[in-house]
């Protein structure tokens, strides 16, 4: 496992993201044979490889973790950091709190810390975020660093775009971008607006590499919770499964060119793509917000081209009080924290009505009391 390993901590290598993705897949095979197999002669040998696998597929040690000589492993206290007064900041700011929760910043470097926070603000609405942005490159420049655009970290996706800059000077650190050469790596054709789909696919592989903050929700995973990816390796894998099926039968459907098809395909990939939440979600008119919603601009074109071609369709985007909604969802789920109490918090699935046929949404709302 030794070249294994080498290989997935080299930064920006796209063998290393094939073989983690393969590893990925990997995992949730034998998770699922396991279950399927509980007999079987080999059951113990396969929990021993899949434990060597979590450890394989888990995050390399930040550079701030060193070790004494002992094996034990020392991080220094967090007043060490250039950057400490932007964490105090930001943790004590009450509007945040609201947006964010209550959780304190975790990171341990100055660079960790500020790509946590750039992170966290795209879950805010984009006015906050962009006061907030240009404070955190103020308080950066207080201590020598400045921001830079020309170090980031390609995200594949259907176009390009600077989400937030790096640091260069006293802390170094790379920023975050959209790539449509990232997504070409993939071998990905962009002939047409279905390829968002794949877009989503990939940008999302990426992104739950380097966000320790996601959950899903995605009812036909676990349809009873929101699930942490980050401490649920065997979830992440199935999530990850689930999105890349619903793509390709999504493009399947797209070649095949039957409007009801592609309709109820992609009905099922809208569901997968906002099924990656943050607990709480992000808000509506957020980065992360505005993101997803570029799949149901696509599922409204999708919906007048099977109305165009003489199906009735009725789509619904669920929204404002539960009260209101709740008879046009389904097994929804409850959070008592995020938002407004009595309030959908996000939209997990629309509610349909296809020939007569009705199909209820699926939401997360915040609790009443």
């Amino acid at each position: 496992m030794q070249h294994f390993r080498q290989l997935l901590q080299i930064q920006n290598s796209e063998l290393g993201q094939l073989l983690r993705f393969t590893l990925y897949g990997l995992e949730a095979t034998l998770n699922q044979a396991r279950t399927e197999f509980p007999l079987d002669p080999g059951v113990e040998l396969c929990d021993e490889l899949l434990q060597e696998l979590h450890s394989l597929l888990q995050p390399a040690p930040t550079p701030s973790q060193v070790d004494n000589g002992w094996g034990d492993v020392i991080i220094p206290p967090q007043n060490t950091l250039k950057l400490n007064h932007l964490r105090e900041a930001f943790d004590s700011d009450s509007e945040l709190n609201y947006f964010l929760g209550n959780s304190q910043l975790q990171s341990q470097t100055d660079s960790d810390l500020w790509n946590e926070i750039q992170r966290k603000l795209l879950r805010i609405p984009e006015d906050l975020a962009a006061s907030w942005r240009q404070r955190t490159i103020d308080m950066a420049q207080e201590i020598g660093a400045i921001a830079d655009n020309s170090n980031l970290y390609r995200l594949p996706f259907i176009r390009d775009e600077i989400i937030y800059p790096g640091l260069s000077g006293t802390v170094k650190t790379q920023g975050l971008s959209l790539s449509q050469k990232a997504l070409l790596n993939y071998q990905v054709s962009q002939n047409n607006q279905f390829d968002l789909s794949a877009g989503f696919l990939f940008l999302y592989m990426k992104f739950i590499e380097i966000e320790p903050d996601l959950y899903h929700a995605l009812k036909s995973v676990c349809s009873f919770d929101v699930i942490p990816l980050h401490s649920k390796p065997e979830q992440r894998s199935q999530y990850i499964n689930a999105l890349s099926d619903r793509c390709q039968r999504t493009q399947k459907a797209e070649e095949n060119a039957d409007p009801l098809s592609i309709l109820r395909t992609w009905i099922d990939m809208d569901e997968a793509i906002h099924s990656l939440v943050f607990a709480p979600p992000a808000e509506r008119y957020s980065w992360w917000g505005k993101l997803q919603h570029e799949s149901r601009r696509i599922l409204k074109k999708v919906a007048d081209k099977a109305i165009n071609a003489g199906y009735e369709v009725r789509i619904r985007q669920l929204s404002g009080l539960y009260a209101d909604i709740c008879a046009s969802s389904k097994d929804d789920l409850q959070l008592d924290f995020g938002g407004t109490l009595g309030e959908v918090l996000t939209c997990l699935r629309v509610y349909t009505r296809i020939n007569q046929e009705e199909s209820p949404g699926r939401v997360i709302f915040r609790s009443s009391r």
